[in-house]
C-alpha cells in the first residue's frame, strides 16, 4: 500500500479497473459454466462410444475365429496381407469457447469389387466389415477423449483465473481503493485544520 500514490486520479483509475475486473470475472464464470456443460455432454457420449467400441471389438474377433474355422489360419493371414491399407482420415477443428476440439472423419474411397469364390469368403468379408465398424468407433472414441482432455485443461485454467479475480486481484484493488480514500480523507482533514490555523493567525494579526 505504501507504494501507491494516494491521488484522486489513481482512485478513479482503480475504480475503472475494478469495474473491468468484475466484467471479466462475470465472463469467465459464464465461460466456465458453458465448458462444464459441454464436458459433461461429451463425457456421456464418450462413455457410450467406449461401450459400443468394446462390443464391436468382441464381434470383430469373433468373426476372425469363425473365418479361421472356414479357411484356416495360414490362408487367413495370406488374405490379410493383400487387404487394402486403412482409409485415411481428415481432421477438422471445432471451436468451443476458445478451445480447439478435433473432429476426425474417414475419407471415403470407392470400394473395390471382390470376386472371391473361395469357401468361407463371406466369413472373410465379415471380418473386413466388422473391423471397419470397429475402426470408425475407435476414431469416434479417440476424438471425444482428446476433446475431453482439452476441455479439462481449459476448465482448470478458467477456474484458476476466476479464483485469482475472486480472492486476489479484485480484493487487492478494493484494498488499494480503500487505502487511497482514507489517505485522501486524512489529507482533506489536515488541509482543513491547516486552513483554520492560517485563518486564525491572519485574524490575530489583523484585528479590527
Amino acid at each position: 500500500m505504501a507504494n501507491i500514490n494516494p491521488t484522486r486520479m489513481n482512485l478513479i483509475n482503480l475504480k475503472r479497473r475494478i469495474n473491468v475486473a468484475r466484467k471479466g470475472h462475470s465472463i469467465l464464470k459464464r465461460k466456465r459454466e458453458i465448458l462444464v456443460i459441454e464436458f459433461l455432454k461429451m463425457l456421456k457420449q464418450s462413455k457410450q462410444s467406449r461401450a459400443m467400441l468394446n462390443d464391436l471389438m468382441q464381434q470383430s474377433y469373433k468373426s476372425v475365429t469363425i473365418a479361421s474355422a472356414y479357411v484356416g489360419n495360414f490362408e487367413l493371414q495370406e488374405m490379410a496381407l493383400h487387404k487394402e491399407p486403412a482409409t485415411p482420415i481428415r481432421i477438422r477443428i471445432k471451436n468451443i469457447m476458445g478451445v480447439r476440439i478435433p473432429e476426425v472423419e474417414r475419407v471415403q474411397r470407392l470400394p473395390k469389387m471382390s470376386y472371391s469364390i473361395m469357401p468361407g469368403s463371406l466369413a472373410v468379408d465379415d471380418i473386413s466389415d466388422s473391423f471397419t465398424r470397429a475402426t470408425n468407433s475407435i476414431i469416434d472414441v479417440a476424438q471425444r477423449e482428446q476433446g475431453l482432455k482439452r476441455l479439462v485443461v481449459e476448465i482448470d485454467k478458467t477456474k484458476r483465473r476466476v479464483n485469482a479475480l475472486d480472492y486476489r486481484i479484485i480484493p487487492g484493488m478494493k484494498g488499494q481503493s480503500k487505502y487511497i480514500r482514507m489517505r485522501l480523507e486524512e489529507m482533506d482533514r489536515d488541509m482543513f485544520s491547516a486552513l483554520k490555523h492560517v485563518k486564525k493567525k491572519l485574524a490575530a494579526s489583523h484585528p479590527k
